[in-house]
């Protein structure tokens, strides 16, 4: 089982280094059900596994000159602080035994993979129905105070999972930033690095993390990354965008039938 999860890893890095966004959404799943760590301590190390694996993929979008640093700052910001707010002050209130709503018990680490599937769907469903044409018009950026508050609500939301949030950031920054993909790709990219690798280092003040075993996952993630950026001119994105959606829409109900009747 772990030799699947490996290869998991290094297709998480691929599918960011392609598409930019998709791949973290796996990672919880991969070390909760192929290295069986617990699932409140598996998103403090996504954090670390995405942050890290990440950097790779902006120092290539940094070559290339497709950042955006007043994007990255508007909407970045928030959002660290958003991912600050759920590590800090949301996740630990959340009680290890409750009813959900009003029906069901269930235990905080059910909670967190239910929420977790949710937002699996949400982003399966992006990226099978997305279309081509939002390629982006070249058109003036827009640094509105809406991306303040989507940013924060993205960190808020993306913090509790530890996912690094791309399916969310790519469609703000093209729909509410006016970028184009290639330029959102790239700064969605560098947000989900710094705000990632925030969120994990407030995580070690009371979490006590495996650091060999990180660093291995961290190495496969990064080498998928660098693949994925090689590939990235050489393949249909697009194509290969759907198909891993269709996949990350399995996983999610596969998650969501594990923890609801089983």
């Amino acid at each position: 089982m772990q030799i699947i999860g490996y290869f998991l890893a290094t297709l998480i890095g691929i599918s960011l280094g392609l598409v930019g966004s998709g791949g973290s959404i796996l990672t919880v799943p991969v070390l909760v059900y192929f290295f069986h760590i617990d699932p409140v301590l598996a998103t403090t190390y996504s954090l670390c596994i995405v942050g890290l694996s990440s950097i790779a993929g902006v120092i290539s979008k940094y070559k290339q000159r497709l950042l955006d640093a007043k994007i990255i700052l508007i909407f970045g910001i928030p959002s660290m602080l958003g991912v600050l707010l759920s590590r800090k002050w949301i996740l630990p209130t959340i009680p290890q035994e409750f009813k959900l709503f009003g029906l069901m018990d269930i235990t905080k680490s059910g909670f967190v993979m239910l929420f977790f599937a949710t937002l699996m769907l949400a982003s399966a469903l992006s990226m099978i129905l997305s279309k081509k044409n939002i390629e982006g018009i070249e058109t003036k950026p827009n640094y509105g105070i809406t991306l303040v508050l989507v940013g924060l609500i993205e960190g808020i939301v993306t913090g509790i999972v530890g996912a690094g949030g791309g399916f969310l950031i790519i469609p703000a920054l093209v729909l509410l930033g006016k970028l184009p993909m290639k330029k959102a790709i790239a700064s969605s990219l560098f947000i989900i690095t710094i705000k990632s690798l925030f969120g994990f280092i407030g995580d070690l003040t009371h979490t006590t993390v495996d650091f060999s075993f990180l660093a291995s996952i961290v190495v496969l993630a990064t080498g998928g990354i660098i693949l994925g950026n090689f590939l990235n001119n050489k393949m249909d994105g697009a194509k290969l965008k759907k198909g891993f959606g269709w996949f990350v829409l399995a996983m999610s109900l596969f998650i969501f039938i594990e923890q609801l009747f089983f």
